[in-house]
């Protein structure tokens, strides 16, 4: 069963089966849903703080702390982490009443975006995919970006140099834009001893690996081909974490699909490109059928 429980804060916490899930709403109008990124302290409302307002003006925007994150619970089932996220994103849906909806995804959001899109398409008007995780990543070895990202809850453990390290050299192209305060405060969010004692993000391990792995890269799995839904692709040029080669790969596979390159930019597209983001997704999401 699911079931609405009582507002926290600017949002409110919704039942989705066994878990609670964090959600933020603002705006009137079509459903958009914003699907934050994987790496340590994100958030739905952090990683998206330079678009919703902009996108609340023509559309209903619902923006949630994906499992794993934020306010939300810290469960999440390591052998198919995508297919988890898709399914707690339909739930999600299901439970506000929403028969369908536009999903952006960013990276790790991303991911479990298109993973919706093959598991529920029904559930999916629009996509928009911001270098999304799973495409190709059995075919090379991983980023250097990556490589931190997955790197970051293990060793000596967490610390505010790894996050520096991380968001200033691999997750933007323009060091200098991000302040301290970006940087405390998803420190302070990803050293919940919740999160510390099970990481939501973190790299296979044990004898089902090799199959996890393999189930997270899309570009092995045949249904990419039959996502029909218009899909838009926006992907930074310097992005280090995942390669902008996927864009194409994924432009090559879906047969509704745009690709955008965004020059001078890194991974965390929709922060660091804010205005183009905007004004791209609220165009695209508002083009006739």
């Amino acid at each position: 069963m699911t079931s609405i429980d009582k507002g926290v804060g600017a949002g409110r916490v919704v039942r989705v089966g066994e878990r609670e899930i964090f959600v933020s709403e603002i705006g009137d109008g079509p459903a958009v849903v914003l699907l934050h990124g994987g790496g340590p302290g994100a958030s739905g409302l952090s990683n998206y703080s330079r678009n919703i307002d902009a996108l609340a003006q023509r559309f209903r925007v619902i923006v949630p702390d994906l499992p794993g994150y934020g306010r939300s619970s810290k469960q999440i089932d390591h052998s198919d982490p995508f297919g988890d996220l898709a399914r707690a994103v339909a739930g999600l849906l299901d439970v506000l009443g929403i028969s369908a909806a536009h999903v952006v995804g960013n990276s790790y959001g991303g991911a479990a975006a298109l993973r919706l899109a093959m598991d529920r398409p029904e559930k999916v008007d629009r996509l928009i995919l911001m270098g999304p995780g799973g495409i190709g990543t059995t075919r090379a070895l991983p980023t250097k970006g990556l490589q931190e990202l997955l790197a970051y809850y293990g060793g000596s453990g967490p610390s505010r140099e790894k996050l520096v390290r991380f968001i200033r050299d691999y997750l933007v192209f323009d060091a200098s834009a991000v302040g301290d305060e970006v940087i405390d405060e998803r420190y302070r969010a990803s050293i919940d001893p919740e999160v510390v004692a099970n990481p939501p993000l973190r790299r296979p391990s044990g004898p089902s690996a090799l199959r996890t792995v393999w189930r997270m890269d899309f570009t092995r799995d045949a249904r990419l081909r039959g996502v029909t839904q218009p899909t838009l692709v926006i992907w930074g040029a310097e992005d280090k974490v995942n390669r902008p080669e996927g864009g194409r790969m994924l432009a090559d596979a879906m047969p509704h699909c745009d690709l955008f390159l965004a020059a001078d930019t890194g991974h965390w597209v929709q922060w660091e490109r804010a205005e183009l983001f905007n004004a791209l997704a609220t165009a695209f999401l508002e083009a006739e059928q």
